[in-house]
């Protein structure tokens, strides 16, 4: 029987969702990851200042990206209507989540200070979606 990391089930079991399906193997599809995506929100973005440059992590949502078929995202008070181009989902392997990050980087370089608010959309390939917004403090690390 597959079972999620502890943590991941206690957060997830704090959210009043139902837990993962017993034959819930490689979080895949959106039943898979929904719970965890829900129960992890508040980490779906970060903001870094590194070398005079606002980096704007999607680390997160990278790492849960097999169940989703497009992540959008706005900066500023924008709608969430910039795709951002995931990588790919390794279904053949044993961790499909994997970030392998050959020729892709987890996140976005923009100008220092220019990122005030993200908004974030996830579109889950049961067609459902999500959405929240961050404002850059509440997501900024050191």
């Amino acid at each position: 029987m597959n079972r999620l990391p502890p943590l991941i089930a206690a957060a997830i079991l704090a959210t009043g969702l139902d837990p993962l399906p017993a034959e819930a193997a490689g979080f895949t599809t959106a039943a898979e990851v929904k719970p965890i995506l829900t129960a992890t929100r508040a980490n779906w973005v970060a903001v870094r200042e590194y070398e005079g440059q606002d980096l704007l992590y999607f680390t997160q949502i990278e790492s849960w990206r097999c169940g989703l078929s497009e992540v959008r995202y706005g900066l500023n008070g924008s709608p969430a209507d910039q795709v951002r181009i995931m990588e790919p989902c390794y279904e053949d392997e044993a961790a499909p989540n994997a970030i392998k990050a050959e020729g892709h980087l987890p996140f976005i370089t923009l100008p220092l200070g220019s990122i005030e608010s993200v908004t974030i959309e996830l579109i889950y390939d049961d067609a459902t979606s999500d959405s929240a917004t961050f404002a850059r403090e509440a997501v900024q690390i050191p």
